[in-house]
C-alpha cells in the first residue's frame, strides 16, 4: 500500500534579538510591557533594525548604517545605539528609552513579530504573525473578546506589526536598489575619547558620496521617485551622530566614575 510522505512540523526563526517565537492564536493570553519599562531583550542591543518609514526621523538621534551578513551580496539597515558590542546607551537608568530620542519600531513591536516559516524545507509563501514564547502566560493580556473581537490593546498592536512589516518590503528593495548600484561601501568608525582607550567600530557600510554622484540621471530619477535618495541623504546626515554617541559615553563613564564605592561590612 503506498504511503505519503510524512509533512514535518513548520519551523520558525525567531528574528534578531527574540529567543524563541510561536505562531499567535487567539487563545494565547500575552505579558505585554507595562508603561515605559524596556524588555530586557533590548537593553543591551546594539544595532537595531531600522526601516524605510523610519529613516527621517531615526536620522536624528542615531547614525544610520547597513550590513551584510553574506559579504555585500544583501543588506540590511541598523541604527547605532553604542560604542561597542551589547551597549545600549539609550537605555536609562531606570530601563526606559531616552523619553528624549526617537523609540524604533523593532522595539515597540515586541513581543509580536512577524517571520517566515519552513514547511519541509520550502519556505510559505505568507509570513506568519508570531508571539516570544516567554511572553504566553495565563495571568497575561487577553487579545480577543469573548465574541472573538480585537481587544483595543491588540488592534493597535497588530496594526503597528502589519504597518511594520509592509515597510519591511520597501526597506528591502531600497537595500537592493543600493547594491544594484554597487553605491555601499565598507568603512570604519574611529574615535578617541578625552579619556579611555580609542574607540573602533568596524562591519558597517555606508553610501559612497562619489558613487552617487556618478550615477546618470536616469538612475538618480529612479531612485528619488522610489523615495530611496531621501533616505540616502538621511543616512549620510546620520552618520555625524556618532559624535553625539562619544558624548552619551562620556558622559555614562564620567558618572560611573562620580559614583561613591559601596560601603562594605
Amino acid at each position: 500500500m503506498p504511503t505519503t510522505p510524512e509533512t514535518t512540523a513548520p519551523q520558525i526563526t525567531p528574528p534578531y534579538g527574540f529567543q524563541e517565537v510561536v505562531a499567535l492564536t487567539k487563545a494565547h493570553r500575552v505579558l505585554l510591557p507595562k508603561g515605559s519599562a524596556l524588555p530586557m531583550t533590548f537593553r543591551n542591543m546594539n544595532p537595531i533594525p531600522v526601516s524605510f518609514t523610519e529613516f527621517p526621523v531615526a536620522s536624528r538621534d542615531y547614525p544610520l548604517v547597513f550590513i551584510s551578513g553574506d559579504q555585500g551580496k544583501t543588506f540590511a539597515p541598523m541604527l547605532v545605539t553604542g560604542l561597542a558590542a551589547q551597549q545600549n546607551l539609550f537605555v536609562m537608568w531606570d530601563n526606559t528609552w531616552d523619553r528624549r530620542a526617537y523609540l524604533p519600531a523593532y522595539v515597540r513591536r515586541y513581543p509580536f513579530c512577524m517571520t517566515r516559516v519552513m514547511v519541509d524545507g520550502q519556505e510559505a509563501p505568507e509570513r506568519v504573525a508570531c508571539v516570544e514564547k516567554r511572553a504566553i502566560n495565563d495571568k497575561g493580556e487577553k487579545l480577543f473578546e469573548e465574541d472573538g473581537k480585537l481587544t483595543a490593546d491588540w488592534e493597535a498592536r497588530q496594526k503597528l506589526l502589519f504597518e511594520y512589516e509592509a515597510d519591511l518590503a520597501r526597506t528591502e528593495e531600497m537595500c537592493r536598489l543600493l547594491a544594484q548600484h554597487q553605491l555601499l561601501e565598507p568603512f570604519t568608525m574611529q574615535a578617541v575619547p578625552n579619556q579611555g582607550e580609542p574607540i573602533q567600530l568596524t562591519g558597517m557600510f555606508r553610501v559612497a558620496e562619489e558613487k552617487l554622484a556618478q550615477l546618470d540621471d536616469a538612475a538618480l530619477k529612479d531612485l528619488a521617485q522610489k523615495g530611496v535618495l531621501g533616505r540616502v541623504y538621511a543616512h549620510l546626515i546620520s552618520l555625524d551622530n556618532f559624535q553625539r554617541l562619544l558624548g552619551r559615553n562620556t558622559a555614562l563613564a564620567n558618572r560611573a566614575a562620580a559614583k561613591p564605592p559601596k560601603k562594605s561590612d
